[in-house]
């Protein structure tokens, strides 16, 4: 009898589990993953500079593909419009988000102090793994890499008379000239929008003289700029594209997202940019076929060098408090999403090939590629001591805007000098 009773009890037991389970699951149904109980929903904070891919709908579809991966997450994407200047406010309040863009004027030795190091195998096969590194960790991933040149539509050429690509100097002012002369706006600085102009300021004297190391040389100089050097090379350049009237009317500006359109639709000629914007050309109307890429015959040499530069780089907030998954999204976006790909750069991945027809033309130009090297601490110690921000694109404004381009540069030289010797140690 004590035997039966036992089983009694056992099969009563049995009979209020499974009731039990199937009550919670009537309860569960028509539940999505991100509902289902034991998960709990968490959303990434994510700083971009890319405004235009958070209207376009790209960056949500690539939250919703991790999202698949990762159910109950969701991405929130914040997007700054000058995202040099604004990310640098960010960094004093700590309102950093889960990921963002690491700005170039955090010195390597304070990178720790915003960001958490990422994963070593994130790195494998990748280029420029050491720029944002300090004490053996490394604190953000190239988020592509991107070739700088002359960005240009064809048809806007064919309707100026323009039959050869320019190989000189002089050539490019002729070609400027027949553009200005067909009512094409010949080329855009974007000088309003302020970062496009760091393409004929930091970069540009970072590959014309063939020598990636320009920048970092000039923390042991007292007086690194000159009318006689690469920056007066280069800026002399844009003044005078500027004093022929070869640039976009209504300097002052910000015209970065008309501009696109205009170059997309012919009414402008050139840009001097990385291939990156090309793919941004063809999602605001223009035909890839229309568009061509060559490098930037900044003289009249024989020789030409043209470079070969990480895009941003992105990396995990310090004060994230979903560090783990920010890692995972990092490495979701720059390995899996398609960002490289669609953005039109070259891959970081060293084992994968350029897909971007017009980086074959480049290269049918033979120019010499110089591909850029760390900025090192001491040089962004001096510039932020001397509040002179480089790469910010600021500086370039007020040097193409000075009536004296010997004065300005020797107003920043007395400024740089007193920095050198206030952060010497």
């Amino acid at each position: 009898m004590r035997k039966y009773g036992r089983l009694i009890a056992v099969a009563a037991l049995l009979c209020f589990i499974l009731s039990g389970c199937k009550s919670v699951n009537d309860s569960d149904a028509g539940r999505t993953d991100k509902e289902a109980p034991g998960i709990e929903a968490v959303k990434l904070h994510v700083l971009t500079n890319r405004v235009d891919l958070i209207e376009s709908g790209v960056l949500e579809s690539y939250a919703e593909r991790f999202a698949e991966l990762h159910p109950g997450v969701s991405v929130q994407f914040e997007g700054l419009g000058n995202y040099a200047t604004d990310i640098m406010v960010r960094l004093s309040t700590r309102n950093l988000g889960d990921v963002l863009l690491i700005p170039n004027n955090v010195k390597n030795e304070n990178l720790s102090q915003y960001f958490e190091p990422l994963p070593d195998e994130m790195f494998e096969n990748a280029r420029f793994t050491d720029f944002k590194s300090y004490g053996g960790k490394r604190y953000g991933i190239a988020t592509g890499a991107s070739a700088t040149g002359i960005v240009y539509n064809k048809k806007a050429f064919l309707a100026a008379g323009i039959s050869d690509i320019p190989v000189t100097l002089e050539q490019f002012y002729e070609a400027c000239e027949k553009l200005k002369k067909a009512g094409i706006t010949p080329i855009y600085l974007n000088y309003g929008a302020r970062w496009p102009l760091m393409n004929w300021g930091e970069d540009m004297v970072s590959y014309i003289t063939g020598n990636p190391e320009y920048l970092n040389e000039m923390a042991g100089q007292d007086e690194p700029w000159s009318v006689d050097n690469a920056w007066g090379q280069a800026i002399s350049i844009v003044k005078t594209l500027i004093e022929r009237d070869y640039v976009e009317k209504g300097l002052i500006t910000n015209q970065w997202e008309a501009s696109k359109r205009e170059l997309a639709d012919g009414r402008a000629g050139m840009y001097l940019m990385g291939n990156w914007v090309i793919n941004q050309l063809v999602a605001v109307g223009a035909n890839a076929d229309d568009i061509g890429f060559f490098p930037f015959p900044y003289s009249d040499d024989d020789v030409r060098y043209a470079p070969i530069s990480p895009d941003w780089f992105v990396g995990v907030s310090k004060f994230s408090t979903n560090k783990e998954l920010a890692r995972q999204w990092v490495d979701f976006f720059v390995h899996e999403s398609g960002y490289v790909d669609d953005s039109g750069f070259l891959p970081v991945d060293m084992t994968r090939q350029p897909t971007l027809p017009q980086y074959k033309q480049f290269l049918s130009y033979n120019a010499k590629l110089v591909e850029k090297t760390v900025p090192n601490d001491r040089i962004l110690e001096i510039s932020n001591a001397a509040q002179i921000m480089l790469w910010s694109g600021e500086n370039i404004q007020e040097w193409i805007a000075a009536p004296s381009l010997a004065d300005v540069f020797s107003q920043y030289n007395k400024r740089w000098m007193e920095a050198r010797k206030i952060t010497s140690s």
